[in-house]
């Protein structure tokens, strides 16, 4: 069972923008250059990294779609209460 996960996202204002640089990525933009240029999280300076984060530790849209999600993978958008997000699973534990 999955008890950490290390994810990276992108977080946008709107569906609209998240689902544009979705395809960006899709189309073989890096998620780190995404992050940097896109991202209206301070996680930007970073490429959008979070490192490894538990259960009840971010929001739970968030933490479904990360615990859920398969490793190597961008998954979204994901809607929170702050915008919306893309989220790259770099790795489980």
């Amino acid at each position: 069972m999955t008890k950490e996960v290390h994810a990276a996202h992108i977080l946008v204002k709107n569906e609209k923008m998240a689902k544009k640089v979705l395809d960006m990525i899709n189309s073989g933009q890096s998620f780190a250059v995404m992050a940097r240029r896109y991202s209206i999280c301070p996680s930007s300076k970073s490429k959008g990294d979070l490192g490894w984060f538990g259960k009840g530790q971010m929001v739970p849209e968030f933490e479904k779609a990360a615990f859920e999600g398969q490793k190597g993978k961008v998954i979204g958008p994901v809607k929170t209460e702050f915008g919306y997000h893309l989220i790259k699973v770099i790795d489980k534990k």
